[in-house]
Order: C-alpha cells, then structure tokens, then sequence
C-alpha cells in the first residue's frame, strides 16, 4: 500500500448542500485545480499531507476524504471481501481507534449502520490477521476515521482526514439560540463581497457567529488555529512537523494592521453577552463593537459598508403579525439610516421577506439545516438612484 501521507489520489471535499461555489472558490485560492464541483462538494488530486493544509484552511468545507480505493460491491459480503484486501495494517495502527461513517444507498441495505459493521469487521480481521492484535473502535470522531461512500453497486472507501466537521470552526462555547452554522455565515459573507476593508455591520446579531466569522476573515485568520485535533493525526505516516509548519504559516499570515469597523447589535444583553464570549474564544472580541439596542439604534459608521441582517424568519405557515412589523422596520431602517451601504437580509421566510419593502437586486440561495433560504441584497443609494 502507498504511503498515503505523500502519495495523491482523488479527494473529496464536502460541504452543506449550496456552499459549493464558496468552497471551489477557497479551494482555488489555496493553489489547487478543481477536477469537478457538485452540489455539495469539489473533487481534487491530493496527498493526504496537502489535506492538512486543506483542513486548516477552509472555512466552508465539512469534511476533507481522501480515497483509497473505489470498486464494485453489490451486497455486503463483496464490500467486506474487496475491504478484506486493502492493507490496512499500513494505514491504522493496530493499537489505535477508529470510527466508520458512511452515505449508503444501495438496495440490499437497509440501515447503514449495517455497513458500517462490514467495514469495522473488513478492517478489524485483515489487522488482527497481519499484526496479532486488533484496534478499537466506535462512534467517537476525535481518532482516525474511515468513510464508506456506496451507490447502488459503486463503493469507495475514504480516510476521513477531517473527523469533527470543519463547518463548525470551535469558538462556538455558547450557542445562543437558533445560531447559524459557521460554514453558512462564511458564506453568506463570501456571497456579499465584502472587502473586508469597509465597515461590517451586523444587527440583530445573537450570539454573533456573523461578526466573529467577518472578524477572522478581515484578519485572514483561518480556523485552523482554534483547533489540535484531526482525525489525519490519527493514521500510520503522520508528521508532526507538517501539520506545525502548515499552522506557523496560518500565523504568519493573520493580518493585524488596517482593520474595518465591524458592529455587532442586540436588544438582548444575554445574546451579546453570549456573543462576546464567543469573540473572545475566537480572538477577535477586540475588533468587533457590541451593542445592547433595538437595532434601529445601531450605530452606521459614515460613507459606504455592508449591513446584515439574520432574523427571525417565524414558523413556515401562519406568520406572526409581530415579526411582518419587524421585517418592515428593518426595509425602512435600511432605507433611511444606511445610504450608501449595500444591505442584505437573511431568510426562510419569502412572505416575511415582502414585508421589507425595498427591491432586492440579488437574491443568493443557501440552505440553513432543511430550510430553503435567500440572501437578499439591496443597494441603498445616497440621495436618489443615478438613471
């Protein structure tokens, strides 16, 4: 078996369901060629040494898996047979832990769990077999972890290099309520083009996922540096030293100087109490300004900026009479109090949504969990619009 840590092969890299674009476009910029974007991912060529690199970065990705082999399996005993013959003593330490996880559908099986056995037992046997001993294994994400891709009668088998998912980027000590996954906010950051140059102002902020992530990429202070443990430590072949330099260079390019404006509201003391627990986890709680208002208050620094808004969105039917006042005092606020700002509303609420009053000139399309949502963008000209 080929050393994986220095040997490229075909690598998957995941997110949540409409970050892809996002994802392609971090991926790009740290030097590697796209082979093929999805919906819910890219495909590249990488040795798993470059995954390091790659799962320090990324601020969108979910999962980094690299590929061991693919073949063809129509039922369990030829996934276990096929899996029986790679070389997994060169892969796992036998005195080590993994974990299995897997995106099954295939007819013959009805839980995936059952899968997931077949792999444990495929691994378990071929290293008790070469070595004498067996690993452990179980749920746990924090050691090496395995994962099983199977379609119809199409199998690949990956190493997970990531483990934890990367979409939650650790500061996050403290939710708050209904909080925005961290990949998402990036997102929705990345969708506005927001130089992190201009203000960033973000009403309504809850437990401030959005000014933290706008924080850290004004900073270019990636969310590798919040975390120690990766599933690729965890497998035959690493070296600590990669993994250490590829994080002295994370610090060497966090950008200290020239920082914007960024403003965080809330009418709830608890929620930016909470939010500034979360800043100060992360590192930024010294870039960004709280403030406990209605959000009409917030403060608008002068000349041009970006304003966002996450607010309710209410339940999917019946809309609460409350929240449409709500929805048209952030249009009129947007309208009067932000000239010259680009402002966007985030929602899965498209009734909601027309109570804001103001034509949007773009809407983005994201997922928040199952819910179907729009980042709406509206240009809040000074004075009035140029014909």
């Amino acid at each position: 078996m080929a050393e994986v840590f220095n040997t490229q092969s075909k690598v998957i890299i995941t997110c949540n369901r409409r970050l892809s674009p996002y994802l392609e476009q971090e991926v790009k910029d740290l030097g590697f060629e796209i082979k093929r974007a999805f919906n819910t991912g890219v495909e590249i060529k990488a040795s798993v040494n470059e995954c390091i690199k790659l799962n320090l970065n990324l601020r969108t990705a979910s999962q980094v898996l690299y590929e061991i082999k693919s073949f063809k399996a129509q039922d369990a005993n030829e996934l276990y047979k096929q899996l029986l013959g790679i070389s997994w003593e060169d892969i796992i330490p036998f005195d080590g832990y993994f974990s299995v996880t897997s995106n099954v559908h295939n007819d013959t099986i009805t839980t995936p769990l059952f899968a997931n056995v077949k792999v444990k037992d495929a691994i378990v046997d071929r290293i008790k077999d070469k070595k004498g001993m067996r690993p452990n294994t179980g749920p746990d994400l924090s050691k090496a972890v395995i994962h099983l891709h199977w379609m119809e009668e199409r199998a690949e088998i990956f190493v997970d290099t990531s483990g934890e998912t990367l979409a939650k980027h650790g500061y996050r000590k403290h939710p708050g309520k209904a909080p925005m996954l961290e990949a998402l906010a990036t997102s929705t950051i990345m969708a506005t083009q927001w130089d992190g140059k201009v203000p960033f102002v973000n009403p309504m902020c809850g437990s401030g996922t959005l000014a933290i992530e706008a924080a850290l990429m004004a900073q270019n202070r990636k969310p590798g540096l919040q975390r120690m443990n990766y599933s690729f430590m965890h497998f035959i072949g690493y070296n600590e030293e990669v993994f250490f330099e590829d994080r002295r260079v994370l610090k060497d390019i966090t950008d200290k100087q020239n920082l914007p404006h960024i403003i965080a509201s809330d009418i709830s003391a608890d929620a930016i109490e909470i939010a500034k627990l979360n800043a100060r986890t992360a590192g930024v709680e010294h870039l960004i300004e709280f403030e406990v208002c209605d959000f009409a208050e917030t403060t608008i620094p002068e000349g041009d900026g970006v304003i966002m808004f996450n607010p309710e969105y209410g339940e999917r039917l019946g809309v609460h009479s409350k929240l449409e006042i709500t929805y048209k005092r952030m249009g009129d606020f947007l309208k009067q109090d932000c000239k010259g700002y680009r402002g966007y509303i985030f929602t899965g609420n498209p009734e909601l949504a027309k109570k804001i009053g103001l034509r949007a000139s773009r809407r983005f399309e994201f997922f928040n969990g199952k819910l179907d949502c729009r980042l709406l963008q509206y240009e809040l000209y000074e004075g009035t619009k140029e014909k």
